[in-house]
C-alpha cells in the first residue's frame, strides 16, 4: 500500500479515475495501528481496482486540513474528487468492503 508524499500525487490518483480510499492517519495513533492490517489486506485484495492509500495527517497537514480530519483514523471513500462516504475511528473489514463495494 502506498503513501500520499504530496499534494501532486493527490492530483495524480484524483485524475487517475479510479475509485480510491484515503487511510488519513499517524505512527503514534494507536487506532490507526491497529487498522492497518485490515487496510493493507485490502489494499493487496482491491490492487488494480480500488486504490486504497494512507496520508500520515503530520506530514501531509495540508490535504488533512482540506478534508477537515479532526480526529483519525479517518477513512474517505472516493470517486474523482467527490467524496461518497467517510468514516471516522475503527472500521470492522466487513463494513469496509461494503464501502469499497458501493464505490468499485
Amino acid at each position: 500500500m502506498r503513501a500520499i508524499q504530496s499534494n501532486k500525487e493527490f492530483n495524480d490518483l484524483v485524475k487517475g479515475g479510479k475509485p480510491f480510499v484515503l487511510d488519513f492517519y499517524a505512527d503514534w495513533c494507536g487506532p490507526c495501528q491497529a487498522l492497518l492490517p485490515t487496510v493493507t489486506k485490502l489494499a493487496e485484495e482491491y490492487k488494480g481496482e480500488v486504490d486504497i492509500v494512507k496520508v500520515n495527517i503530520d506530514k501531509q497537514r495540508d490535504l488533512a486540513s482540506k478534508f477537515g480530519v479532526r480526529s483519525i483514523p479517518s477513512l474517505f471513500f472516493m470517486k474523482g474528487n467527490v467524496v461518497k462516504y467517510k468514516h471516522n475511528g475503527m472500521m470492522s473489514e466487513g463494513a469496509m468492503r461494503k464501502k469499497i463495494a458501493k464505490i468499485a
